[in-house]
């Protein structure tokens, strides 16, 4: 499949565009090499990075020598722009490794916007606008998607509006001013693994394949104003299209809290890697504060359990959190009576605020 045309958008103008043909990167493209900020079980690699067959090739492999996984990074660091759409072709061949499809500041950071992230698993992708200077918080959606098929994933950046974008449909939307970049930023591709915190590690060797990358400006009229539609079950009309306007939202906004369930008396394998993903959400959304609600009730050996069983969830929380790079969050623990909590599964909710 070949790149939009040059004038697919309205009130836009293609201002790049390539499909990776030939055997090298395009000129102005840059490669990453060595290892990730907070990530030292890892390390990006130039050999990692491979054209071919009209394609961009991310591979992550282990390295013997090394005695971790290596991945492929890649940016098209000589073109930088403020505002515009992004359009990115690709696919993974398997679960394991990490992709994020972002656009990165120019200078200083954040802000941050990934339009194209998953934590490993080939079934979930995720937008996250990273803003608040110093103070770093986010901004998340999520959808459920089959990622090792061929989709065309997309970024619509305005002073108003970001729009996220799947084979040409809007299924994402951030409208908070504050939170939307005002400065230059690039096209940044990548993998990563996570092995030594736990997650997005893979057993088997595992490719981002990208089929082509088509780049925006806006034009000299503004882009129209969405639609609205309330009523309507279908998906909306495509970004990618000669249409007069551009489509309705599908999702409006996200929760300021995330709210995580877990049953506390899984086996402690099963619950460390529970905890595991409940540390990781922590640390993607920059939390401060994690309130632990557990249920009161049963009998006083049976409370006695749970509350050994709450302070190891603590405990665990904390380190994982560390582990991944970030200073612990406050934790706060609420026990909530329930006259019937002894003949119930012993479930603990986080609420995980920024």
């Amino acid at each position: 499949m070949a790149p939009p045309t040059t004038d697919a958008i309205v009130g836009y103008q293609q201002s790049y565009a390539t499909d990776f043909t030939g055997s090298s990167l395009p000129a102005g493209w840059s490669k990453f090499v060595g290892t990730p900020g907070g990530d030292p079980g890892t390390a990006w690699a130039d050999s990692q990075v491979v054209v071919g067959n009209g394609e961009l090739q991310l591979n992550a492999a282990f390295d013997s020598k090394l005695n971790e996984w290596i991945t492929g990074g890649t940016c098209d660091c000589s073109r930088s722009q403020t505002y515009g759409a992004y359009f990115v072709r690709s696919r993974m061949t398997g679960p394991g490794p990490t992709v994020v499809e972002s656009l990165w500041p120019v200078s200083g950071w954040p802000p941050e916007v990934d339009f194209n992230e998953t934590y490993g698993d080939a079934a979930t992708s995720m937008g996250t606008v990273h803003y608040g200077g110093s103070s770093n918080q986010t901004d998340h959606r999520t959808l459920s998607i089959d990622m090792t098929q061929w989709h065309t994933w997309g970024v619509v950046w305005s002073p108003t509006t970001i729009y996220y974008t799947v084979d040409g449909n809007v299924w994402g939307e951030v409208d908070a001013t504050n939170e939307i970049p005002n400065q230059d930023m690039t096209l940044n591709i990548q993998q990563q693994t996570w092995c030594s915190s736990g997650f997005a590690c893979p057993t088997t060797p595992e490719s981002t394949l990208v089929d082509w990358v088509a780049v925006y400006s806006p034009g000299s009229a503004p882009a129209p104003s969405p639609t609205t539609t309330t009523t309507t079950t279908s998906m909306p009309a495509p970004v990618v299209a000669t249409t007069s306007t551009m489509p309705a939202p599908v999702v409006k906004s996200a929760s300021p809290d995330t709210k995580i369930s877990i049953e506390a008396n899984l086996p402690i394998s099963r619950l460390a890697a529970a905890v595991r993903g409940a540390a990781l959400t922590i640390f993607r959304r920059h939390a401060h504060t994690v309130t632990v609600m557990a249920p009161v009730g049963g009998q006083h050996a049976s409370f006695d359990r749970r509350v050994k069983r709450v302070q190891q969830i603590d405990s665990m929380l904390t380190t994982d959190v560390r582990n991944l790079g970030s200073s612990a969050p406050r934790i706060f623990v609420r026990w909530a009576k329930s006259s019937n909590a002894a003949r119930l599964p012993f479930n603990i909710l986080l609420t995980v605020s920024p």
